[in-house]
């Protein structure tokens, strides 16, 4: 239950990524929600905020989702902003952090464009930093204070028991990077087991890759998908029509993060998988949230509890998150 007894007055801000995400995030706790982010005439980004923040802390709530250099920017300048304008501590929720895949050095004279990002949060003068289902863990350490990672798990979960019987359920990773969250998913849903699909990246492309192998036996059985991003929805339908081919019956897929870039949703109209459950870590556009193959979970009540309680002082208990 949110309530206004916490120690510390805050300001909740957001950017133009995801206003309707803040905005239900600030209806759940009671609180105005500031969009300071406009633009110059030359289309140069421009941040005022309306009110003073005086020794008021303040919580910026804003996903950097595509174009995720456009909304990094109004990340920055809006912390950059608050700081200048004396507030307290700043904390940015993260919902979807955009570079968040480019994580390590995977090549010669490449970047690890990840840390980059969290260097110039911390630089512009954010304190902590609040996320939901990043990439890979290791990358909070690019950031010397505090960095909450919590799992839109829960949310999603609420959707998939609502439509999907755990009876004959096997849920599978997309690849092998993601058997730790397969697995939590099926100890969630009692299902009947985890399946793992080996992929082969294509050379020539590093955003393409292809369902070599499976690990795991779905003839007959309905199969859940889970991961964190879709972006092209190359990997989850090629992964689909995998295990459509070799015996599987209903097909669904329950993913964090849905960025549906380029074709991706005709891909998944085309594709074998029935139902495919995404959160609002992201903003939606109007044909997705209207497509009845498509079902967007809010996190909301999540990240405003979680706000309630970095203010109240209260720890982020593992049972919530």
């Amino acid at each position: 239950m949110i309530n206004e007894q916490d120690r510390h007055d805050y300001v909740l801000l957001t950017g133009r990524s995801n206003p309707k995400l803040a905005r239900d995030i600030g209806g759940i706790l009671n609180k105005p929600v500031l969009e300071p982010v406009s633009n110059f005439a030359d289309m140069e980004t421009r941040v005022m905020i309306p009110e003073s923040l005086r020794r008021r802390d303040v919580i910026i709530v804003h996903p950097t989702s595509p174009p995720a250099n456009e909304h990094i920017m109004e990340l920055l300048l809006m912390i950059d902003a608050a700081k200048r304008a004396s507030a307290g501590e700043i904390t940015a929720v993260i919902p979807y952090f955009g570079y968040a895949r480019q994580d390590r050095k995977d090549g010669p004279r490449v970047p690890i464009s990840s840390e980059v990002v969290a260097r110039m949060i911390e630089a512009m003068g954010a304190r902590r930093i609040i996320t939901m289902d990043l990439h890979s863990d290791q990358q909070m350490g690019f950031f010397t204070g505090p960095w909450d990672n919590l799992t839109a798990r829960n949310p999603l979960l609420e959707s998939i028991k609502s439509e999907i019987s755990s009876m004959n359920l096997v849920v599978s990773s997309t690849d092998h990077g993601g058997i730790s969250r397969a697995k939590k998913f099926k100890e969630d849903l009692e299902a009947d087991g985890v399946a793992i699909v080996y992929k082969e990246r294509d050379a020539s492309a590093h955003d393409r890759s292809r369902t070599v192998d499976l690990l795991g036996d779905v003839k007959g059985k309905n199969v859940l998908f889970v991961d964190d991003i879709i972006t092209t929805a190359g990997s989850l339908v090629n992964a689909a029509e995998f295990v459509e081919e070799i015996g599987a019956l209903d097909i669904y897929a329950a993913i964090t993060h849905g960025l549906f870039i380029g074709q991706a949703l005709e891909r998944i109209k085309d594709s074998p998988i029935k139902k495919l459950f995404v959160t609002d870590t992201a903003a939606q556009r109007p044909e997705i949230l209207s497509d009845h193959k498509i079902f967007v979970a809010t996190v909301a009540p999540f990240l405003a509890e979680a706000i309630r309680r970095v203010q109240g002082g209260i720890s982020m208990s593992v049972d919530m998150f």
